[in-house]
C-alpha cells in the first residue's frame, strides 16, 4: 500500500522554524536562508512540496536582492536557541533548508560559520545539516562553505542525465556529469533520493541500475530513500509502495556497497 499524502504545502514564512521531528534527522531546528515569499531554486522538481519554481537559477545575479542578511538570520537563530535553552527543549540538528535551494544564499559560508559558533555556545551536541539538491557543488565557494557542515544531505534522484532532467527540471546551464564529479569529491556526503510513480517514474529496472551505479561512483557515507509524503507540485505523481522501496534499497546495497536506509 502507498502512504497517504498530507494536503498542505510547506512554504516557510519564518527565518527560523521548529524544532520539527524529522524522519531522518531527529529534532531539527530549521534555518530558512531564503526568507519568506517566492521560492528560489535551481531546480523545478515535480515532487516539490513547496510548489513550482517561477524561474530556476544556478546563481543569484544580485546578492542583495530579496534575501535576509546574515546578521538578521544569526540574530533570529540566537534568539531561538536562547528560548530553547530556557525551555529545556533539546535539538539534534540545526538544518539549513527553507524555500528552495539553500546553497544559492550569497552569504552561505559566513552564516554557516556564525551558526557553528552559536551551536557551540548553546547546543554543543547538535550537528549542522544542510538539505541540498546538489546542483551548485561545481561552485568553489559552495564547496568551501559545505566543509563547515556536519551532515551534507545531497540529492540524487536518478542515474542518467535524461531522467534527472525529467524529474528535476533544472535551470539552464546545469550539467549532470559535473554534478556527479563534484559530489564524488565532496567529503562526508549523505545522498537522498525520492522515488515516485506516475507521469514520471524512476523505479524501472534500468533506472534503478543506473542510479545504483552513480551511487557507487560517488561513494557516499550512506543513502536515504523515501517517497512522496506531501502534495507534489505535479499532481500526476504518486507515492511508491514500501515494498518497492525496500526492494530498491536491497538492490542498491548489493550493487553499490553502501548503507541504504528507507524512510
Amino acid at each position: 500500500m502507498t502512504r497517504d499524502i498530507r494536503r498542505h504545502r510547506l512554504v516557510k514564512e519564518d527565518l527560523i522554524y521548529g524544532p520539527l521531528l524529522s524522519r531522518r534527522l531527529g529534532r531539527s531546528l530549521g534555518v530558512n536562508l531564503l526568507g519568506a515569499g517566492e521560492k528560489v531554486c535551481s531546480f523545478n522538481c515535480r515532487y516539490c512540496q513547496c510548489g513550482w519554481t517561477a524561474q530556476p537559477i544556478l546563481q543569484v545575479a544580485d546578492p542583495l536582492a530579496n534575501f535576509p542578511s546574515g546578521e538578521q538570520i544569526a540574530t533570529a537563530l540566537e534568539m531561538r536557541l536562547q528560548q530553547l535553552c530556557r525551555d529545556q527543549i533539546p535539538i539534534d540538528v540545526i538544518t539549513f533548508s527553507g524555500n528552495g535551494e539553500p546553497t544559492l544564499y550569497p552569504e552561505l559560508q559566513a552564516i554557516i560559520k556564525a551558526a557553528s559558533a552559536l551551536r557551540d555556545r548553546y547546543v554543543p551536541r547538535a550537528k549542522l545539516a544542510i538539505l541540498s539538491n546538489s546542483s551548485t557543488v561545481h561552485r568553489r565557494e559552495v564547496r568551501d562553505a559545505l566543509q563547515g557542515i556536519d551532515l551534507k544531505l545531497m540529492k540524487l534522484d536518478a542515474g542518467s542525465d535524461a531522467l534527472t532532467r525529467r524529474i528535476n527540471l533544472p535551470a539552464k546551464g546545469w550539467d549532470f556529469a559535473t554534478m556527479l564529479q563534484e559530489l564524488a569529491q565532496l567529503d562526508g556526503v549523505l545522498l537522498q533520493t525520492i522515488f515516485v510513480w506516475g507521469r514520471v517514474a524512476n523505479t524501472a529496472p534500468v533506472a534503478i541500475r543506473e542510479w545504483s551505479d552513480r551511487v557507487a561512483e560517488i561513494r557516499p557515507l550512506g543513502v536515504q530513500i523515501y517517497t512522496l509524503d506531501r502534495v507534489p507540485a505535479d499532481p500526476g505523481l504518486t507515492p511508491v509502495s514500501r515494498v518497492v522501496l525496500d526492494a530498491i534499497a536491497g538492490y542498491a546495497r548489493r550493487r553499490a556497497h553502501v548503507p541504504v536506509e528507507v524512510y
